[in-house]
């Protein structure tokens, strides 16, 4: 029984010894080469297995299906993973001992806060470029359904993902419904009010609901300039809304001081930013949330709880190798030697996420106009062509959603 024991935990750190981010890295660099085909087929084999890491994946797949803009799909994938976050209230005996006796990695995979929360504001995203603006509403109820009880369980501001409730107000503001729009800015501007679009689109939610109370108590606060009024308070029965996805989200690591922890990487983008030109005018989109930030922000709060586990792990496996030991103290140093040896950082995330979002606003004649899409670095140039967007006569608002990969 002992030496079945300890083949048994050899084999499994044998499975183990391959990281996370191993296994997702080629089809990330091949969704980046607009390669999709060989992309999208790892990441659909790895999440159709039932195992602990299955969350995680369908994630990932849904991601990499809407960056290759198959939007159907994409849907159906983050619906399967939207279910599984909520049936992962549990941790499995059987893996919590794993995890205890060899890496973090062999617990089943629940996901952060903020992540549970972008399924479904990445599937409204999708329901809106298929032009499905009922499903789109079906997802910030679910949103907001989430953020209510998240948020009456006291998490944490970066937590609680001010791009889901900034995203809820657009769609909100979309349908024509302001109060409730109003109230999903400020929701975002509460969280997170660092950003100037978040604050100028919340005035002009409060200012659409006609909440002048709270309109001119935001006013103060965020002292919006002349302009910026008037484009506040101008009436505009159509008006184009671009959903700028910009670069990469940071990538989990072991740190270099101790490989059994993991610290997340800032991937390096060259295009920084969306311009959209018209009719010789040009508009440059402003950052509504951080990606980044906000991973980074919920990894570094997990660090203690992290270093109280490999400690109490540290303990337990020695407590079993000393019991092996009673019986063949070969084994039990073989035991003792492959459970420390299996000890690594556990680097799974949703890490196709971008860096940053950002928005551009555009109100104004869009009949026969070509709206042409360029990335620009940090100091403004251009370096990425990203197409363009054809529109006929507008009635109403409408979102389009844009990737850069650079």
């Amino acid at each position: 029984m002992t030496k079945n024991f300890v083949i048994l935990i050899f084999l499994s750190f044998l499975s183990s010894c391959a990281t996370y981010q191993s296994r997702v890295d080629p089809a990330r660099d091949q969704i980046k080469n607009k390669q999709c085909e060989p992309g999208l087929k790892l990441l659909n084999e790895l999440s159709q297995k039932a195992d602990g890491d299955q969350l995680v994946y369908l994630m990932e797949y849904g991601s990499a299906l809407q960056i290759c803009k198959e939007y159907e799909k994409s849907n159906q994938t983050f619906i399967k993973a939207d279910k599984l976050s909520d049936e992962l209230d549990y941790h499995s005996a059987t893996r919590v001992v794993g995890a205890t006796l060899l890496n973090e990695e062999m617990i089943q995979y629940k996901g952060d806060t903020f992540e549970k929360l972008f399924i479904n504001a990445s599937a409204a995203l999708n329901y809106l470029q298929l032009g499905e603006f009922d499903d789109a509403l079906v997802e910030v109820r679910r949103i907001n359904d989430k953020f209510n009880k998240l948020n009456s369980d006291q998490k944490k501001k970066f937590e609680l993902n001010s791009f889901s409730q900034y995203l809820s107000g657009l769609i909100w503001e979309i349908d024509q419904k302001y109060d409730d729009a109003c109230i999903s800015y400020k929701t975002a501007y509460k969280i997170d009010s660092s950003y100037r679009g978040v604050a100028l689109d919340t005035l002009k939610g409060c200012w659409l609901a006609k909440r002048t109370l709270d309109f001119d108590l935001l006013s103060k606060e965020i002292n919006p300039t002349e302009e910026e009024l008037k484009q506040i308070k101008q009436k505009s029965k159509s008006e184009i809304i671009i959903i700028f996805m910009q670069g990469w989200g940071p990538r989990k690591a072991p740190r270099p001081e101790n490989r059994n922890f993991p610290y997340l990487s800032p991937v390096t983008s060259l295009t920084q930013a969306l311009q959209l030109e018209v009719d010789n005018h040009k508009f440059v989109s402003q950052p509504v949330y951080s990606v980044e930030k906000a991973a980074i922000e919920t990894l570094n709060a997990d660090f203690t709880y992290l270093i109280s586990r490999r400690v109490g792990a540290r303990v337990t496996k020695a407590i079993v190798a000393d019991q092996i030991r009673q019986n063949d103290k070969v084994l039990g140093e073989i035991a003792h030697l492959v459970m420390l040896a299996s000890e690594k950082a556990d680097l799974r995330q949703w890490s196709m996420l971008p860096q940053t979002i950002q928005v551009i606003r555009y109100s104004g004649p869009t009949a026969n106009q070509n709206f042409k899409l360029t990335g620009l670095n940090q100091s403004g140039s251009p370096i990425e062509d990203l197409g363009t967007i054809e529109v006929g006569v507008l009635k109403k608002k409408k979102i389009f959603l844009v990737r850069s990969l650079k």
